[in-house]
């Protein structure tokens, strides 16, 4: 079995991304990384969907990107927006994916690994620029370029296999894999007791996603109550 680092935050789509690569065959060593966010909940949604995939093993990396602020998810004065926003919305967190990928790739050196997984999405990205495909072929050339494996001729590649799919076929995908999306955590903004608020972009992206696959969310968010 071919070894891969899969970048693993708990969401849908990450999710569903361990489940292709498993699918594949790949040896499955799942990176989670803890860097602040508000939506810590979603860590443990990781763990349960690592576990139930039969994943090779997961690590949490804390990194505090709280330090540096700058996005909704990582700055607690800058409010989640209540519903989707043109252009890069606040709840970006900069260079969030160049942090991911780079922690990935030094885990695939020294793990023999020469491939990188990560669920970036180019149709649903809500304007986040490192999900283009660009970005991950930029990356790609990077990776190869920056490490020690890379001079000596080996190559990496980065596999982004939910680029050009909508939410509803991303879904489709899970299911058709056995997925238990039931598992998995997407809201941005969760109340106290975890639970979704049904409102946030990634909120709405994942209701209308279900929606259009035709099949019911396992995970009940309740209605949004009216703003004040």
């Amino acid at each position: 079995m071919q070894r891969a680092v899969v970048l693993l935050s708990g969401g849908l789509d990450s999710a569903t991304t361990l489940a292709i690569a498993r699918s594949e065959g790949r040896e499955c060593h799942c990176l989670t990384v803890d860097y602040g966010q508000r939506h810590r909940v979603e860590i443990d949604a990781a763990a349960r969907v690592a576990a139930a995939l039969g994943a090779a093993g997961q690590r949490v990396v804390r990194l505090d990107l709280a330090q540096f602020g700058g996005s909704a998810l990582t700055d607690p004065g800058i409010a989640v927006p209540q519903a989707p926003t043109p252009g890069i919305p606040v709840t970006y967190v900069p260079a969030r994916n160049t942090v991911f990928l780079s922690l990935a790739l030094g885990w695939a050196e020294v793990l023999g690994a020469h491939d990188l997984v990560i669920g970036v999405n180019a149709l649903d990205y809500s304007g986040y620029p490192d999900c283009r495909p660009e970005y991950v072929a930029a990356f790609e050339q990077l990776a190869s370029l920056a490490t020690a494996r890379g001079v000596q001729g080996e190559r990496f590649h980065i596999h982004a296999p939910l680029q050009h799919m909508t939410k509803a076929q991303i879904i489709r995908r899970g299911i058709d894999l056995g997925l238990d999306y039931g598992l998995t955590h997407s809201c941005y903004d969760p109340g106290a007791d975890g639970q979704p608020c049904g409102r946030c972009d990634s909120c709405i992206l994942r209701a209308a996603g279900f929606v259009e696959a035709g099949v019911a969310d396992p995970i009940a968010v309740p209605a949004p109550s009216p703003r004040t």
